[in-house]
């Protein structure tokens, strides 16, 4: 893909870099005064939330371990497939920590209802899930984050770790594809 090609798709940027930092330090504050001296894991689904958890743990200002998980429900297209795959999975053991999944999008709750499930099996202290966007008019199924830092429409969104078909992650706003 050309440089000019992949310009084209970016239709109108949704959410800047200034606002996504701004709402990532509220987070990190909020985090480190709720679990103080408490163990906390952080847990990335891969592969969109990788830069979100990347700022997120360094706006925590409290010890806190991180780990990785890798659940697909788009595979190459623009619409969720409705099958929910977990191609990577926790190694460790989870049932001394405060869990917290840190996720790039809430989108028909698929996804994040599966992954939840999964962890509430292995009986960690507590569980709750952080996501950077939320688009609760595409749900499916009942779901609802924790923390959301922004609401969004029922667009098609890349950047800052989002992508189609693996472009456009490296964007540091949230921008709206277009074909």
């Amino acid at each position: 893909m050309t440089r000019e090609d992949f310009n084209k798709r970016i239709k109108k940027v949704l959410i800047t870099k200034e606002e996504i930092t701004e709402a990532i330090k509220i987070a990190g504050k909020e985090i480190s005064d709720s679990y103080d001296g408490r163990p906390i894991l952080l847990v990335s689904i891969l592969k969109g939330a990788f830069v979100f958890m990347a700022d997120l743990c360094r706006a925590i200002t409290v010890p806190c371990e991180i780990g990785f998980m890798c659940a697909k429900s788009y595979f190459d297209g623009t619409v969720s497939t409705g099958t929910v795959a977990i191609t990577m999975d926790l190694t460790q053991d989870i049932s001394n920590y405060h869990v917290i999944i840190v996720e790039d999008i809430i989108d028909t709750g698929r996804t994040l209802s599966e992954v939840v499930k999964l962890l509430k099996a292995r009986r960690p202290l507590s569980l709750k899930v952080v996501t950077l966007l939320d688009k609760p008019s595409r749900r499916v199924v009942e779901f609802e984050a924790d923390k959301a830092l922004f609401t969004i429409p029922d667009h098609f969104v890349i950047g800052y770790g989002l992508d189609c078909a693996e472009y456009y992650r490296n964007l540091p706003y949230i921008a709206e594809y277009g074909e």
